[in-house]
């Protein structure tokens, strides 16, 4: 059997690649909530893996990013171990997950409403992306450039705001719908509420990844759906379908992001279309979430 190795195997994404892959792979797991510190373990190994998907990262919702931004600058000590490691072993096929929180944030103010696109990040000319998850991704695309010039299997992909029944609370499609579940009334959306963003299902994450895998397809390419959702009408919309009509309370201070992140998917059809809408996902998490 072939060998994979997946960091941050028990985090939300990294749950669903192992499931995915456990009866094609021999899988080794890397993750810090088993007390296994990636860095530790790339400067220490030397094996061949056939696949490798690196998912190690602190992230931790919105309210981390801005509110301790230093603690998700460690991604970038991560990352380094890794390129270093990739360059030295030279897997099969290595895909990084970078974050559509690279692109430049003078693209997704609140009346940009333009569709973002791989192009739109020069590695050459490089601008200011969203806080220091951000940069920590663009320095992940930055360091695998020249890891590039002597190894090409690497697919890079840049997610938009996924979601599943199982994600933490940290995030905002869960919070919503344990607020529905909840029937909480006032409802609590962070912001105005007219912050939008694109919602792309996990198992579409994890699907588009594997005709990657199977494929052998390498590049850098967004994983949405193209379909702007602001959280106010994503609430509404969840509400509609728990049936019932809270009063809407706006908790202005609260962290917000960008005002417009909307994936161009265009480069991602070529070779996957997203086939979960956000009205499966919101039913399925409505009756899965306790």
């Amino acid at each position: 059997m072939k060998k994979a190795l997946i960091t941050g195997h028990l985090g939300f994404v990294g749950q669903y690649f192992v499931e995915a892959l456990h009866d094609k792979y021999d899988i080794t797991g890397i993750d810090i909530k088993e007390n296994n510190d990636a860095r530790t373990f790339f400067k220490e190994n030397d094996d061949y893996y056939d696949l490798v998907i690196h998912l190690a990262a602190i992230v931790g919702g919105r309210s981390t990013i801005e509110n301790n931004p230093l603690s998700v600058g460690l991604d970038l000590s991560i990352d380094a171990e890794f390129f270093n490691w990739v360059l030295k072993n030279k897997p099969g096929h290595t895909i990084y997950f970078s974050s559509s929180a690279a692109y430049p944030i003078k693209y997704q103010y609140r009346n940009s409403k333009k569709l973002l696109s791989e192009d739109m990040i020069d590695l050459n000319n490089i601008e200011s992306p969203d806080l220091t998850y951000g940069w920590s991704k663009l320095t992940g695309e930055y360091l695998a450039k020249f890891v590039m010039k002597d190894y090409e299997k690497i697919t890079i992909f840049r997610p938009f705001s996924g979601y599943g029944t199982d994600q933490d609370l940290a995030y905002p499609f869960p919070s919503l719908i344990h607020r529905a579940k909840n029937k909480m009334d006032p409802f609590d959306i962070w912001g105005d509420g007219e912050q939008v963003r694109d919602f792309i299902h996990i198992k579409d994450i994890i699907e588009a990844s594997y005709v990657c895998i199977k494929k052998s397809i390498y590049g850098t390419y967004n994983l949405g759906t193209g379909i702007p959702m602001s959280f106010n009408k994503l609430a509404l919309l969840i509400n509609n379908i728990a049936g019932y009509k809270p009063e809407y309370n706006h908790i202005k201070t609260a962290p917000t992001g960008v005002m417009y992140r909307v994936c161009n998917p265009h480069n991602m059809i070529k070779f996957y279309k997203p086939r979960i809408p956000l009205i499966k996902g919101i039913n399925d998490a409505l009756s899965e979430i306790k």
